[in-house]
Formats: structure tokens, C-alpha cells, sequence
């Protein structure tokens, strides 16, 4: 369509996109981030062979900007309970670090190596089939899994062609296991629910007499 002008033109300028409106309101993790009253909290238990009481991790998260596209869990605080005593100093020590560092708002993601990569010089434990270098390690398992859980921490899923490998893998494993277990049953000398012996590293370790004794180099708590 043509527009014909009948005025002198006296000035132009060009007409410029208005700019996305940008929320100031967004709230941001923070160490000065007041603790509110309620906090979404989750519970985890860690049992391990090398302690005869487990260990009770729950993780606390603070709900930011609640209500609108930018809401998003944080966690805020982590404690652990436990009836054995005998790490009590380390784990009230260990919860505070951590809960600061949580507190201290950024990307807190990188605790999660730091606890993987602390090494129990008395040897570690297999747990699910996986190798735990020790209960600090355990810790961290715990809080990665956390993590991922409010969505911190993305998960890598393997694609089509490595499922269907794993799946392939796995069903061959399953057929061995089936042709060896008679004999892996009479190959082991010990019960089936023995604990892990801290000095021979052999699941051989039951309660006798109200004592932990190892049945394989008859390790003793009681002496």
C-alpha cells in the first residue's frame, strides 16, 4: 500500500524493539539468606558393613522464589544421627563445614568429588556392587544423590545402542551366574549375612556371644 506524504518531512528516527522486561525480584542463594521456618527436608540411611549402626543423613532445601518459573530448591543444611558415638566429633565437625558451604550459595556441586576422593586407610567396602573407598565417600554418594533428586545435578542417561549393549551384557551375566551359583554356594564357608572383617578384608565377621568376631582370622572386638 502507498503512503503519500503531504507535510514537510522535519525529522526521523529509527523505532527501536522494546527490551525484555528482566525481573529484579529473583532471589539468589546467599550466606546472609535468612533460615526460614519450614524447610523441605529429605532422610537417607547409610549402613555399612564396618559399623554395626547405620547412619541417618537428612539434607534440608530452602525453596527459591516459590511460585513462579524461576523457583528452584537449594540445599540449605545437612545433619547426621547415629547410635554409635564413635565418630561423633568428626560428623558434628564434617555437618557444619558442609551446611555452611551449602549456606554460602554458587555451585556447591563440586563437594560431591571432594567427599568421593577421601580414602579409608583401613580399606573401603563394596556396596551394591559398587566400591566405596569409605564412609566419608558414602556421605558423598548421598548427597549426589540428593542432588540429582531436586535437579542440581543432571543425569546422564546412555544411549540406545549402550542400553541395548548393557542389556545384552547383562543378560549373559545372568545366565553364568545361574550355571555357578550351586557351586559358589559350596565354595563359601561363611554365612551369608557375615560383615566385612577390617583386618582380613573377608566377609566372615558375625556376633558371637554379644561380640563381633571375624570366623576367618578370628579378629575380635572383645580381644
Amino acid at each position: 500500500m502507498t503512503i503519500k506524504i503531504g507535510q514537510k518531512i522535519t525529522g526521523y528516527e529509527v523505532v527501536k524493539e522494546e527490551p525484555k522486561r528482566v525481573e529484579n525480584n529473583v532471589v539468589h542463594m546467599h550466606e546472609k539468606l535468612e533460615r526460614p521456618e519450614v524447610l523441605v527436608g529429605s532422610t537417607y540411611k547409610i549402613k555399612t558393613p564396618l559399623t554395626e549402626h547405620a547412619l541417618y543423613v537428612t539434607i534440608n532445601d530452602i525453596v527459591l522464589n516459590p511460585d513462579t518459573p524461576h523457583e528452584k530448591r537449594r540445599p540449605f543444611e545437612i545433619f547426621i544421627n547415629s547410635k554409635n558415638m564413635d565418630h561423633f566429633q568428626w560428623v558434628v565437625a564434617l555437618t557444619r563445614v558442609i551446611s555452611a558451604v551449602f549456606r554460602k550459595g554458587g555451585d556447591v556441586t563440586f563437594l560431591v568429588e571432594e567427599l568421593h576422593s577421601v580414602f579409608d586407610p583401613r580399606g573401603g567396602y563394596f556396596k551394591k556392587g559398587k566400591y566405596t573407598p569409605s564412609l566419608v565417600a558414602d556421605l558423598g554418594d548421598v548427597i549426589e544423590r540428593h542432588m540429582k533428586l531436586i535437579g542440581l545435578i543432571q543425569t546422564e542417561e546412555p544411549d540406545a545402542a549402550r542400553q541395548q549393549l548393557i542389556a545384552e551384557k547383562r543378560a549373559e551375566l545372568k545366565k553364568r551366574a545361574a550355571a555357578t551359583e550351586t557351586a559358589a554356594a559350596d565354595a563359601c564357608d561363611f554365612p551369608a549375612d557375615a560383615h566385612l572383617c577390617i583386618k582380613c578384608s573377608t566377609k566372615a565377621v558375625i556376633k558371637l556371644d554379644g561380640c563381633m568376631t571375624c570366623l576367618n582370622c578370628g579378629d575380635s572386638k572383645c580381644g
